[in-house]
């Protein structure tokens, strides 16, 4: 890719971006959100047309105008939202526009033969999911590998996979690199995407850096220091990747006793006090999320108390959370936590629009004020306003769940894997407001898949085991082992491949 240039509405998101990927080699593409990485691979898969600049592939000029046409070259792209239709068959989903017919003319689909040919592609790269079952009964985990099944069924030459372990255990995420080596031996390329820099260390050959969709450089992975690798992304130094003032707890404010819900939660009980965050750990399953759902309201329970300020709290549902001054920042924030076609505005001032209201009527000059103040002072990156959410990166649209709560009495915040899928830089800037919180006598509830996370972050650590607390150590007593350990349900620390850190 050669001088790409592409603009949006107010937005210049490439600005003459090249880009060389090599046979055989794993080229990762690194930057903050917004600096325009998936522009660019949107570009050569053919969701977006390039203003200008070239395209050559194999050594020939070529004309992406479609994503069929990025396929037809042997370009295969996975993307961080899978692209799978959950009421079909994984085999379906693999061969989906490409079935095999019994009679071309009358469109009549040869079942067994789909069925054939989907086994062949799963047993051929070790992919152990039933062809025949529904893809919405399958996890997270094994829906990726359907995707990376259906990208390798169209005999892919390039495999562009964007933030492909965000949702994958330490296990889950061994497997897909074995698999990635095989790709390599096999003579195909990958583009991959990813935030965490050490599992970019451990497979990538080269990296190319955009900033501000620029090209930076581009680099020797296995030469370059990961802190190179973040001034390159960020512009400076980032000299504590943890930047959090410890404060001295004060009273309790939140109390959760024996929590339980059939199947899920059994018997949940921890206490947490103003000014200090309290890390959540524990395996994907291990039902953190559904326990935060829980004190939120948006889950039902079948017994136990919360106890908010020292009385007895009725949260039964999140309106009742948000009057006890409880907000959720949740794990899947576009699902539940942005309105994805609604404004940055009308996002940002959501849960405050009565302090707005009078007889019915808002007032829209102060709600624009407010919402400007918030986006200020959380460096929300976005033309105006008015622009749509779902338009702005990762990063931003975490920045404006965030500000949601702000402007709300909230002074017990739950946060829900706060940093999924966002840059080094920007996580930098979560850590900060999370540390201003709570020297204003904020507490917080974080749970996180990221060890590194938990321990900078965490003033004590609870471990989470299949809707248990299974351990809870102070921030002095807390290692990876023994948060590991205790999330495995009590199996010896030396056991575990700690290969990739969680």
């Amino acid at each position: 890719m050669r001088r790409i240039v592409k603009h949006f509405p107010g937005v210049l998101a490439l600005k003459g971006v090249d880009l060389d990927v090599r046979p055989a080699e794993v080229h990762v593409l690194l930057g903050e959100n917004g600096a325009g990485k998936s522009t660019l691979i949107k570009v050569l898969s053919g969701v977006y047309p390039a203003d200008s600049g070239e395209i050559c592939f194999e050594g020939k000029p070529v004309h992406i105008r479609s994503p069929h046409d990025s396929q037809k070259l042997g370009v295969s792209t996975i993307y961080q939202e899978f692209n799978l239709v959950p009421e079909m068959s994984v085999a379906e989903n693999i061969f989906l526009g490409r079935e095999p017919l019994l009679n071309r003319q009358l469109g009549i689909l040869d079942r067994k033969g789909l069925l054939v040919q989907a086994r062949e592609v799963l047993s051929k790269f070790d992919i152990h999911v039933p062809p025949e079952t529904v893809v919405k009964r399958l996890g997270v985990a094994e829906q990726q590998m359907v995707e990376i099944a259906k990208a390798l069924s169209l005999n892919a030459k390039v495999i562009v996979m964007d933030e492909p372990t965000a949702v994958l255990t330490s296990r889950e995420i061994d497997h897909l690199f074995k698999m990635i080596q095989d790709f390599k031996q096999r003579g195909i390329s990958i583009v991959y995407i990813s935030h965490r820099l050490e599992e970019v260390k451990r497979i990538g050959d080269r990296a190319t850096v955009l900033r501000d969709g620029n090209v930076v450089g581009t680099v020797q992975v296995a030469n370059t220091p990961i802190d190179e690798l973040i001034r390159m992304m960020v512009g400076r130094d980032l000299k504590d990747k943890f930047p959090k003032s410890r404060v001295e707890p004060g009273e309790e404010i939140l109390r959760v006793e024996n929590l339980r819900r059939k199947g899920v939660l059994h018997g949940v009980s921890f206490h947490l006090r103003r000014g200090e965050i309290l890390g959540v750990a524990g395996l994907v399953g291990s039902k953190r999320t559904e326990m935060a759902r829980a004190i939120f309201g948006a889950d039902k329970f079948d017994s136990g108390e919360i106890t908010v300020r020292g009385k007895r709290a009725e949260i039964k549902s999140p309106s009742q959370a948000i009057r006890a001054g409880v907000a959720l920042v949740p794990e899947d924030r576009k699902r539940h936590g942005i309105l994805p076609s609604m404004s940055v505005k009308h996002n940002v001032t959501l849960s405050m629009l009565k302090r707005f209201a009078r007889v019915g009527f808002l007032n829209l000059a102060k709600e624009k004020e407010a919402a400007q103040g918030h986006a200020d002072s959380l460096r929300i990156a976005t033309p105006n306003l008015d622009r749509w959410v779902m338009f702005l990166s990762g990063g931003n649209q975490q920045k404006a769940v965030i500000a949601k709560w702000l402007g709300t009495e909230a002074d017990i915040f739950l946060f829900d894997e706060p940093t999924r899928g966002i840059d080094v830089g920007a996580k930098v800037e979560v850590y900060q407001l999370m540390g201003e919180l709570v020297k204003r006598g904020a507490a917080i509830l974080m749970i996180s898949s990221e060890l590194p996370e938990i321990l900078g972050m965490s003033d004590r650590v609870i471990v989470m085991h299949e809707g248990r607390i299974a351990g809870e150590f102070t921030r002095e007593e807390a290692t990876q082992e023994k948060i590991l350990g205790c999330a495995l349900g009590g199996t010896s620390a030396q056991q575990i491949d700690l290969g990739v850190k969680a």
